[in-house]
């Protein structure tokens, strides 16, 4: 009896020494081919880049598989080995989240798995100054991978998104707030364009509380005065008075003569270079924008405008000038009732750009 049972004890006890064997070996097996490789990784075309501080970017593009994502983390030497990676996603049932991630290197593939799955998307800043046109926020966002500029002037353009706002024109024009963004990469033209759409009026509702009453042409007029007092102004606390100034003028049907409007229709319709100074022939182009020969508004807005020039164009400082000039490079200007003073004040003056 007893030798039958040390042959079981026997057999049972290289069956666990296997079984040890296995498991270390699994064990070690996966430590090594989860932990980062020893050379470090080189920038592959098509597979991954590294930031300035060599972390990381990584694209997860749409409909593709942990597969492929794998063998582009090996080519780029970033992970021992493509089929451990594919054995971790065949062990897990979640899917990969499409977008781009910035991953701290060395990284095991674990940690690269994790984020992938957590859709924690790198997020880009970006800010969109005062007074920039669409065309001009379109480049800003291109340049810095958010969305291509095409997208975002079509997306600004959509008639479904302009009926959202209840905006008569043809574009957001100056109903997209200047401010500092975060979105990830690559994100879609139209949320970029409803995101700043939504910080518009929500910014314009802090602002200008009445805004909400008007109707959408009421709202129009003061968002195209905005946009101007935005391009003219210097010196903040000057605002409120150019938008007194304008307001004078529509009273009396007087045309706005607004350099601004002028250099929108060369730059931005026209397509040429800002001018450095403005000539007589330029303030006689034909065109609706040109507020030196047509009264009244230009078609829409010329710019975005920010809190100032908003606050301005909805609380103008009350006044009886009807003329305004640069007179210094500190940006003053200097005010005045008639026409007389106003060249007497100096001589027609373009601000830089």
């Amino acid at each position: 009896m007893a030798s039958p049972l040390r042959g079981i004890l026997k057999f049972l006890s290289i069956i666990l020494a296997v079984g040890i064997f296995v498991c270390a070996l699994v064990l070690g097996g996966s430590a090594y081919f989860n932990a980062p490789p020893d050379k470090p990784p080189v920038p592959a075309e098509g597979a991954m880049k590294l930031d300035e501080n060599g972390a990381l970017i990584l694209e997860v593009k749409d409909g593709e598989t942990a597969y492929s994502i794998g063998r582009r983390l090996e080519s780029a030497g970033v992970i021992r080995s493509r089929y451990f990676w594919n054995l971790l996603s065949r062990l897990g049932s979640e899917y990969l989240k499409t977008g781009t991630y910035r991953i701290e290197l060395p990284a095991s593939q674990i940690k690269i798995r994790s984020l992938l799955l957590s859709g924690e998307q790198l997020l880009v800043k970006v800010t969109i100054p005062e007074g920039v046109t669409l065309k001009k926020t379109a480049l800003i966002l291109e340049e810095a991978g958010i969305c291509t500029a095409q997208d975002f002037l079509a997306a600004a353009s959509s008639r479904e998104i302009l009926d959202t706002y209840h905006i008569s024109g043809t574009t957001m024009e100056g109903y997209l707030y200047p401010d500092t963004y975060l979105f990830s990469l690559p994100y879609p033209a139209s949320k970029v364009v409803l995101a700043m759409a939504e910080n518009f009026f929500k910014r314009l509702r802090v602002i200008a509380p009445e805004a909400l009453s008007l109707s959408p042409d009421e709202l129009n007029v003061r968002v195209i005065i905005a946009s101007i007092v935005e391009r003219e102004y210097l010196i903040p606390e000057e605002a409120g008075l150019m938008a007194g100034v304008f307001y004078n003028r529509l009273k009396i049907g007087m045309a706005l003569q607004s350099c601004a409007t002028v250099e929108y229709v060369i730059t931005e319709i026209q397509g040429r270079p800002h001018p450095e100074v403005l000539y007589n022939k330029d303030l006689e182009i034909r065109d609706p924008y040109n507020t030196y020969i047509r009264p009244g508004l230009p078609p829409g807005p010329i710019s975005c405008p920010g809190e100032t020039a908003l606050r301005a164009s909805f609380y103008p400082t009350p006044s009886g000038y009807l003329y305004f000039r640069l007179i210094n490079e500190a940006g003053h200007h200097y005010f005045s009732r008639t026409l007389d003073e106003h060249i007497r004040a100096g001589t027609l003056y373009l601000k830089g750009r």
